[in-house]
């Protein structure tokens, strides 16, 4: 039985999947998933290798239609109106979509036109995303210069611009070392105080130093769904439950 625990009463309801299903020929890889994300709320979502989280992230950010089942970012539905659906979600996918031999202000520059950001609202555009995201004394430099840490943090920049009300970073601290990641997860927390986020990795600590919830998925479905803070009061740690549900 899948172990849940879902705010009903919660109305401010930024991302909602319902029955989220994706099949490739005969297979079914994401079968029937839900998931709701709150104003505020930051939602780990955790898995094993092949359990569906990157087809599920695909189809939460556009860029893979649903077999079956809806999604609706702030209430517009992504499928029947994806442009409108996707002014308020920013996403960052495991592989940075970033242009090496740009700067950071011109790369920047470039997400900001993307993203339809009036010339007028640019510049204070910029600045902010750039205060945000600890960037402010590396405008100059070639992306291709700076560590991996700092071009995660242009990654989540690019995802930010727009100021979205959902933000879906995928993998976000992988690679990163100890002092990187702990200045990536404060700056989820950050994010998270103003928006929804929902973090995709298999670091255990990520979720349990930055996620206000956790989700884990096996098999292509939600096989748990509890708050960090409920979690706490049991004697099993996140780490054991992980293991319990998704080993063969």
């Amino acid at each position: 039985m899948i172990a849940t625990e879902l705010d009903d009463k919660a109305t401010d309801i930024t991302l909602s999947a319902h029955r989220l299903s994706r099949k490739y020929g005969g297979h079914t890889i994401v079968q029937g998933i839900d998931i709701r994300l709150k104003r505020g709320e930051v939602l780990g979502l955790l898995g094993p290798n092949g359990a569906g989280k990157s087809t599920t992230l695909r189809m939460l950010t556009g860029n893979l239609a649903p077999s079956d089942g809806v999604v609706e970012i702030c209430g517009i539905d992504l499928l029947d109106e994806p442009l409108q659906a996707k002014m308020h979600l920013g996403f960052l996918p495991e592989m940075p979509p970033l242009y090496a031999d740009m700067s950071v202000d011109a790369y920047l520059l470039l997400v900001a036109r993307l993203r339809r950001i009036h010339k007028d609202k640019i510049p204070d555009a910029l600045k902010t995303v750039k205060q945000r995201c600890g960037l402010i004394d590396c405008g100059k430099r070639l992306i291709k210069t700076l560590s991996k840490g700092f071009q995660q943090r242009i990654g989540i920049a690019q995802a930010v611009m727009h100021d979205p009300d959902v933000i879906i970073l995928d993998e976000p601290t992988v690679g990163l070392d100890p002092n990187q990641m702990r200045d990536i997860r404060q700056l989820i927390r950050e994010l998270g105080n103003e928006h929804s986020v929902i973090l995709s990795t298999h670091i255990l600590p990520d979720v349990e130093s930055i996620c206000d919830r956790v989700q884990i998925m096996h098999k292509g479905r939600i096989v748990f769904d509890q708050s960090i803070a409920k979690l706490r009061q049991q004697d099993d740690g996140l780490e054991q439950i992980f293991l319990q549900l998704t080993q063969e």
